[in-house]
């Protein structure tokens, strides 16, 4: 979810949370609120659920920018910060291994994000409904509209492991946005054009709290946002930078999504591809926060939908890409008013 205008206005915090029916003791919706409001679009972990969630539509912020939603072929980058990863290696797939990285955490990500609009999936065709260029407040896109482009062939666009210095113990979110415009350089995205379709998951070390995540006052499992938020403060020549703080959320374990569909060994890293899915979903729907889309309270597409049982037609559900089948939460979907796992892409 989006940033200022979620800590200024005071409008709801965006990201993965519960509902009742799936968790029994989940916390007051305005106390989660309360809470996280100073972050960006943070994905609440589930103890620190919201009750219920609005179903309300998703209406068009304007652009923040000029950006509203990712219109060309998205770019997803993967950037391991920090020292603390170890030594670099490569699998049978061509996936980047870090000694560092016990449970596995990059190669999942890896995977997933090469694996997006592959495999004839769906799940990224939820994300099409949405566009730019219509009227701030519409909660519909007329034939013609610049739409979120369907990832065909896959996202994955570069891997890089900075080990020129440690990642901080805690890093705040403006070393995180900083180390996101080191990155775009670094892929040689130096114009604003480059970086127009383009997103960079900023992923931090086993034992590391970036921005507070897994502390006593942090309650989240990732967030997005852009360089230019006052909350991040990063400045930027290459034009505005969208980018994740992807903690390392297996730390969190079952609070981050470990198991939330499948059980054992299966589903140790469903919490990998549930919380990163839901950021990639909403970078694109909602690229500069809040110019894209989201609701009245301040939802964003996977907010809505996040924490929501699993199965059906909204649930977390197993999504089978050409690299893999991989735990993905629903998002939602103005056209049905409801969370949906699979929709038809429009074009």
């Amino acid at each position: 979810m989006r940033t200022t205008a979620f800590r200024t206005m005071g409008t709801a915090l965006a990201a993965l949370a519960v509902t009742a029916a799936s968790l029994a003791a989940a916390a007051p919706a305005q106390a989660a609120h309360n809470e996280l409001n100073h972050r960006p679009h943070a994905y609440p972990a589930r103890e620190h659920a919201v009750a219920a969630k609005p179903t309300k539509a998703l209406r068009y912020g304007g652009g923040v920018d000029g950006i509203g939603v990712t219109t060309g072929h998205e770019k997803v980058y993967i950037i391991f910060y920090g020292s603390q990863w170890g030594t670099a290696g490569t699998d049978a797939n061509g996936y980047m291994t870090l000694t560092g990285d016990a449970k596995g955490m990059g190669p999942r990500l890896q995977a997933m994000a090469k694996g997006l609009g592959t495999n004839n999936e769906l799940w990224s065709g939820v994300m099409t409904q949405y566009c730019e260029g219509v009227a701030t407040g519409a909660t519909s896109c007329p034939a013609g509209s610049a739409r979120v482009a369907y990832p065909t062939g896959g996202a994955l666009s570069g891997v890089w492991f900075d080990n020129s210095v440690a990642s901080p113990s805690a890093a705040t979110a403006r070393q995180l946005g900083d180390e996101a415009v080191r990155a775009a350089a670094h892929f040689g995205n130096t114009t604003a054009a480059s970086n127009r379709n383009a997103q960079y998951f900023i992923v931090s070390p086993t034992g590391t709290h970036p921005d507070g995540f897994n502390t006593p006052n942090g309650g989240f499992c990732a967030w997005h946002d852009y360089n230019g938020d006052p909350y991040v403060g990063s400045p930027s020549p290459y034009g505005d930078i969208a980018f994740t703080n992807a903690p390392y959320v297996t730390d969190m374990g079952s609070s981050c999504g470990a198991n939330y569909v499948n059980s054992g060994a299966a589903g140790a890293l469903d919490g990998v591809t549930i919380v990163m899915g839901h950021e990639y979903s909403e970078v694109v729907t909602d690229q500069n926060p809040a110019g894209g889309w989201t609701d009245s309270t301040g939802y964003e597409n996977a907010d809505k939908c996040s924490w929501n049982g699993t199965g059906g037609t909204g649930g977390a559900v197993n999504v089978a890409f050409g690299t893999g089948s991989f735990a993905m939460q629903g998002t939602w979907s103005n056209d049905s008013n409801n969370c949906r796992n699979s929709h038809p892409i429009v074009t």
